[in-house]
């Protein structure tokens, strides 16, 4: 576990600085409180894939697409520290391993819960995939709302934006990426 003490001073500092009263009280324990939303926001950095996984790795015939879909995620943009969330959708056509379904998720969480850019979200959860298992082929699409481009900025509250991300048969072969792609569309 991290030491607090440093954010906890930082947060006074911070609401100083916005010309408030850290000392009043409604914020004498506003700093607490953020240093512990931003230790479980960032605990992807703390988390070991290898412990995640926990051997849940499996020797079986099985060659068709696995999809996981509509996957909800919340991060944390790196430029500006706003809340970024939407749905993953994972998929991978497996070379005689397959990983334990509740473990895509927990991918996506330990990647997401970083300060991260959805471009780089996007391509880690399918590059651990990739290194895990072997597949034939990975692919993962990311749908998500970025409030740094809703609260600030350009200020539109209807944009989304969507990334992708193909290892494999899901990169070279046109139908497999038709079929991923026409399961997250079905979804919708």
């Amino acid at each position: 576990m991290r030491d607090k003490s440093d954010m906890r001073d930082l947060v006074k500092k911070m609401l100083a600085g916005m010309g408030d009263d850290p000392n009043r009280e409604g914020l004498r324990k506003t700093p607490e409180r953020v240093a512990s939303m931003y230790e479980f926001l960032t605990s992807g950095y703390q988390t070991s894939l290898e412990e995640l996984v926990n051997g849940a790795i499996f020797e079986e015939e099985y060659d068709e697409m696995v999809y996981v879909a509509n996957i909800r995620f919340y991060s944390l943009c790196e430029h500006h520290m706003l809340p970024f969330f939407g749905r993953a959708h994972v998929g991978y056509i497996p070379d005689r391993r397959l990983i334990g379904l509740s473990k895509i998720p927990r991918i996506v969480d330990a990647f997401a819960r970083r300060l991260q850019l959805q471009e780089r979200l996007t391509q880690q959860i399918a590059q651990c995939l990739a290194d895990l298992l072997k597949p034939k082929g990975v692919g993962v699409v990311i749908e998500a709302e970025h409030l740094c481009m809703q609260m600030r900025g350009v200020q539109k509250q209807d944009s989304h934006a969507v990334t992708s991300a193909m290892r494999g048969v899901f990169k070279t072969n046109d139908r497999t990426r038709h079929e991923f792609i026409s399961l997250i569309q079905h979804q919708q």
